[in-house]
């Protein structure tokens, strides 16, 4: 009986976490042979307050990227191109 667990920081919608669900499913379906109904898949999310890397929550990540990024879709294609 296969058992995925996937852990997410908070932030996606509950479609975007029901398409991923599906797609694992799927994925272990197809790769182990397993019936839809013998496979688990999990989601837990975590506050982006509650989860770091080098001592930076993902939530402080969150408020300097969005110092630094240009206002608009244009500019960030510009800064991309350079």
């Amino acid at each position: 009986m296969p058992h995925v667990a996937i852990t997410l920081a908070a932030g996606r919608t509950s479609e975007q976490v029901r398409g991923l669900l599906r797609e694992v499913h799927q994925a272990v379906a197809r790769t182990t042979g397993a019936r839809d109904e013998h496979i688990r898949v999990v989601v837990h999310e975590v506050p982006r307050t509650h989860w770091s890397t080098a001592d930076t929550t993902i939530a402080e990540m969150d408020a300097q990227l969005s110092e630094n990024l240009p206002v608009s879709p244009s500019a960030t294609q510009s800064q991309e191109q350079s």
